[in-house]
């Protein structure tokens, strides 16, 4: 992780007047000088991991809020790539085709799949537009899941604008960069 030192001073800034209390109440608080606090606030200085504990909880905050300049840290559980997405959505038909469409398992998996997204997935399988609108649901369930798409992979492996866009926006608001 990178540390942006006027992010922390700026979030350092917010907290302590948050709280209340001038630079020089905070460095006693915290054993150190008012000056040590001004070049922290100012981005010129990084405070000491052994004072970091401290100034958050004088400051009731986390380490990695002041670190992260109050940013919000994502951490993905992994990362996905759009043509995984459809081959994971073609699995479901080859599935069919294996196992017969008749068959019990495909047939319960069929029928789970069209009463919980309340469509007709077999439709997708013949319908090209159908078949993007799956991926991109797969896409979104694994953003909202806390997976990681690169961007590019999406603008570049969507046909429809549509659907590019749609996923683009949840990747955005689920803070994909």
């Amino acid at each position: 992780m990178s540390v942006n030192t006027e992010k922390v001073g700026n979030q350092i800034i917010s907290l302590r007047r948050a709280k209340g209390l001038t630079q020089a109440q905070l460095g006693e608080r915290l054993s150190v000088s008012f000056q040590a606090v001004s070049k922290w606030e100012r981005g010129e200085a990084l405070p000491d991991a052994g004072v970091l504990v401290d100034l958050a909880n004088v400051l009731e905050t986390s380490v990695d809020n002041i670190l992260t300049g109050g940013e919000k840290a994502v951490n993905y559980r992994g990362k996905i790539t759009v043509s995984d997405m459809k081959e994971g959505i073609a699995c479901i038909e080859r599935c069919g085709r294996l196992l017969g469409r008749d068959n019990l398992i495909y047939r319960c998996a069929v029928e789970g799949i069209n009463e919980k997204m309340n469509t007709d997935i077999e439709e997708c399988f013949k319908d090209e537009r159908a078949f993007e609108c799956f991926v991109a649901e797969a896409v979104i369930q694994n953003i909202k899941s806390g997976s990681y798409v690169d961007l590019t992979d999406v603008k570049n492996n969507f046909k429809y604008e549509h659907f590019r866009n749609i996923v683009l926006d949840y990747a955005k608001k689920y803070g994909v960069k």
